[in-house]
């Protein structure tokens, strides 16, 4: 069984082997705690400077990263193993338990939560944790998203638009080891507080995913999610084997592709029932039809046409047939070559 972790302190991550642990956080309106899952591994081959950190469940109803890494927790054999690798997964305990985006205890979406604060609420003190006891012990930060209730995208890492050239090409080498179809640079701007922001602002290598959708466990999204933090481990030396291939054997290499600017993502007119007329992942032309939105007020009336902007790929599409007015649409993405950021 974990041991139950009241005081920080007492969380040993040099220690050899393998730990569990569940780190108790107070709850806000009641006595009793929200008990978040740690495992600490240290490799009893040695000593490696690239510890690596997993996150699931930043997200509660997002399900690929929580089994992935679960599995890990499991699986993974210290004996086997150099250097350190901390796994979370279920970083928001409380929103994984309640099946939400967001925590039930204090509506705060977890990958809006950073750098936290020690006397904020559940959501903002479990940040806070990471931020000051977790990311000083790693330089690899992974954290597992797939679109939960929000939107479908194509199997796909991602990762913010990076200045220093050096963090660059290594945050681009690490992408390509989950073998997903797409690696997708997406806006920086869309969002503050994320988990990924906040080590990257620390220098750190971060790498978020999309790996399936509907609150559903995807089959494909857990073996990338799984495999794929297997590769980074044995990319680093952590694991001593080669980088093994996820998809099938001639797949076509990852595609890399670019929605860095907030006009790629494209809201709902107003609300509606919206009809999709293209796929996740989809290859789109500039003017072609994207989808049809119904004002059932008159069903009579002409559904409201909307079509792409840009040429490009389909890198998300809302997942609710009812989306609401603002809410985003699709996102249409263009391609890159990795020559541009991997020299």
């Amino acid at each position: 069984m974990p041991q139950l972790i009241h005081n920080y302190a007492d969380i040993d991550f040099a220690r050899p082997g393998k730990h569990h642990y569940q780190i108790a956080f107070h709850l806000d309106g009641s006595w009793g705690y929200s008990l978040v899952p740690l495992t600490v591994i240290n490799g009893l081959r040695g000593p490696n400077t690239n510890g690596i950190l997993c996150f699931g469940g930043t997200h509660g109803n997002e399900y690929e990263g929580q089994v992935a890494l679960k599995r890990l927790c499991h699986d993974l054999d210290p004996a086997q193993l150099s250097g350190r690798i901390i796994l979370m997964p279920q970083l928001s305990e409380s929103a994984c338990v309640a099946n939400q985006r967001t925590s039930p205890l204090d509506g705060v979406n977890m990958n809006r939560a950073f750098p936290g604060n020690p006397r904020g609420t559940l959501s903002a003190r479990i940040a806070h944790f990471v931020k000051t006891q977790v990311f000083p012990h790693g330089r690899v930060v992974l954290d597992i998203h797939s679109g939960g209730m929000e939107g479908a995208f194509p199997y796909c890492t991602s990762f913010h638009p990076i200045a220093d050239p050096a963090q660059r090409a290594e945050i681009a080498t690490v992408s390509r080891l989950f073998d997903t179809g797409f690696a997708l640079i997406y806006a920086s701007t869309m969002a503050s507080g994320l988990l990924t922001d906040e080590a990257e602002a620390e220098g750190k290598i971060a790498i978020g995913s999309e790996l399936g959708a509907g609150a559903s466990t995807d089959h494909h999204g857990v073996r990338h999610a799984y495999e794929g933090v297997k590769n980074v481990l044995r990319h680093y030396g952590l694991l001593d084997e080669p980088v093994q291939s996820i998809r099938p054997l001639g797949a076509a290499p990852t595609r890399l592709i670019r929605a860095d600017k907030l006009d790629a993502y494209i809201p709902a007119p107003a609300d509606g029932i919206w009809e999709p007329v293209v796929a996740p992942g989809q290859a789109v032309e500039r003017g072609e039809l994207l989808c049809r939105l119904h004002d059932f007020s008159d069903h009579s009336s002409a559904p409201t046409e909307i079509h792409a902007s840009r040429t490009g790929w389909v890198a998300m599409l809302h997942l609710s047939a009812r989306p609401r007015r603002g809410q985003t649409l699709f996102v249409i993405a263009e391609s890159v070559d990795w020559s541009e950021l991997i020299p």
